[in-house]
């Protein structure tokens, strides 16, 4: 296929641009490259994520420092039990006109800024949790029957603690739907381990530079879009996602005896932009199996609902994903 050279010069800027945001955050962040990857993913195809993993391993710092590269604004809300709807959206207040009268004014809350996180959601109750996941969708709050447009780039990077479960409302399935993808941060090494206790503990704290915008993300965004899928790739990404239903012809024998429900429509249209990134990523312009295989697990892990049988054995869903994807075979062009 011919690239236009207006194209072809697009592809190479993202290229260098995506580099230079891994560059820039690297030097503050160790390790974490899958991770990071994840969430340039969904920032630049207009996704959100959810990110588990313990305490302590950098989520709050890998998002204030992409904010930083890509100068955004960061904001960060605490959930709670206790935290309210009007906490996140904003509310109305009476304030004082300089002319002496009284009138009401909207106040926006955190959630009016451009990377959100929203760190420990499932601590927060369930409507509390909705509001939130409105403006995920509407790109909008509606407060007192007046709606506020939230400015874009809006992303939102929502974080849970897998081991203290006690006092949480963990999200239900068709919310978690609503999350691009699921990303497992794990611990670091003992290479890395070192390397950030150097980092953190001397005199010189390493500090990231600015090297793009809200503007040049959007763009970046807006050519993810244009790039073509071939009819054969689409397909793939659909049977992976039809093979995560027990119900369906073909589906795995794990599929068939651990799970009840699998992925929805929105799985297979978070492999191809996923994949379209990635396509960009390596200077290329078509998406191809590789790049939908690898969005796989982070895709489908949090949209397969495991039957009684899957949860009694403690059947891990990215096993139950590796086997989608050995038996799935890649449509003929």
């Amino acid at each position: 296929m011919t690239i236009p050279p207006d194209v072809q010069e697009r592809l190479e800027k993202f290229t260098e641009t995506y580099a230079a945001i891994t560059r820039e955050v690297g030097r503050v962040i160790v390790g974490h490259g899958e991770i990071l990857e994840g969430v340039l993913v969904c920032l630049l195809t207009g996704g959100h994520v959810i990110l588990e993993g313990v305490p302590g391993i950098g989520k709050t710092l890998l998002v204030r420092t992409l904010a930083q590269v890509l100068d955004l604004e960061f904001r960060r809300i605490q959930f709670t039990p206790d935290l309210m709807p009007a906490d996140i959206t904003g509310t109305i207040v009476l304030v004082e006109t300089p002319d002496g009268r009284r009138d009401w004014e909207f106040r926006p809350g955190p959630l009016f800024g451009n990377l959100i996180l929203a760190d420990e959601i499932n601590r927060a109750t369930p409507k509390t949790q909705s509001a939130l996941l409105e403006a995920m969708q509407e790109r909008s709050v509606t407060v007192a029957r007046t709606t506020h447009r939230l400015a874009e780039p809006f992303f939102v990077l929502a974080t849970q603690n897998p081991l203290e479960m006690e006092g949480t409302y963990p999200l239900p399935e068709a919310q978690l739907d609503r999350f691009a993808l699921k990303l497992l941060m794990t611990l670091p090494n003992r290479a890395e381990l070192s390397e950030i206790v150097d980092r953190t503990t001397g005199a010189d704290v390493p500090a990231a530079w600015r090297v793009a915008d809200s503007k040049a993300l959007l763009q970046m965004r807006d050519l993810v879009r244009e790039v073509p899928v071939a009819s054969h790739v689409r397909d793939y990404a659909s049977d992976l996602v039809l093979a995560t239903h027990p119900q369906a012809d073909g589906a795995p024998p794990t599929v068939a005896k651990f799970v009840r429900y699998g992925a929805s429509p929105r799985g297979a249209q978070a492999m191809v932009l996923g994949g379209k990134v990635l396509a960009l990523r390596d200077g290329r312009y078509n998406v191809a199996f590789e790049d939908v295989r690898r969005m796989a697990p982070a895709v489908l892990r949090h949209r397969l609902i495991l039957n009684f049988e899957g949860e009694a054995e403690g059947v891990n869903p990215d096993a139950v994903i590796r086997d989608v994807l050995a038996h799935v075979t890649e449509p003929e062009a």
